[in-house]
């Protein structure tokens, strides 16, 4: 079982950066895949994208392609979520989580441990 901790949220205007960061203990977070996810208040979790174990293939959501980057430094047991040119609709708690595949997954199901989450808020 994966424990995972969750760092490097806050308050930042559009057009501005952060990075989230995900701590895992266990012996497996290098096996499986891991992803990030969203919700927003009053809305559903979504996707934000995820990452195979070896970090070798990546896939994100259209609304956040070509401005967040995930990847991941298994060395450190840590998983990373940049955040570039934000605008004030990616404000969410963001989750970090781990899945029970090889390969990416996309949907909240497919993951068995869940980060506490981190607020990121982006003003105007």
């Amino acid at each position: 079982q994966v424990q995972l901790v969750e760092s490097g949220g806050g308050l930042v205007q559009a057009g501005g950066s952060l990075r989230l960061s995900c701590v895992a203990s266990g012996r497996t977070f290098s096996t499986y895949s891991s992803g990030w996810f969203r919700q927003a208040p009053g809305k559903e979790r979504e996707f934000v994208g995820a990452i195979t174990g070896s970090g070798d293939t990546t896939h994100y959501a259209a609304v956040v392609k070509g401005r967040f980057t995930i990847s991941r430094d298994n060395a450190k047991n840590t998983l990373y979520l940049q955040m570039n040119s934000l605008k004030p609709e990616d404000t969410a708690v963001y989750y970090c989580a781990v899945s029970r595949y090889y390969g990416v997954r996309y949907f909240s199901r497919e993951y068995d441990q869940w980060g506490q989450g981190a607020q990121v808020t982006v003003s105007s």
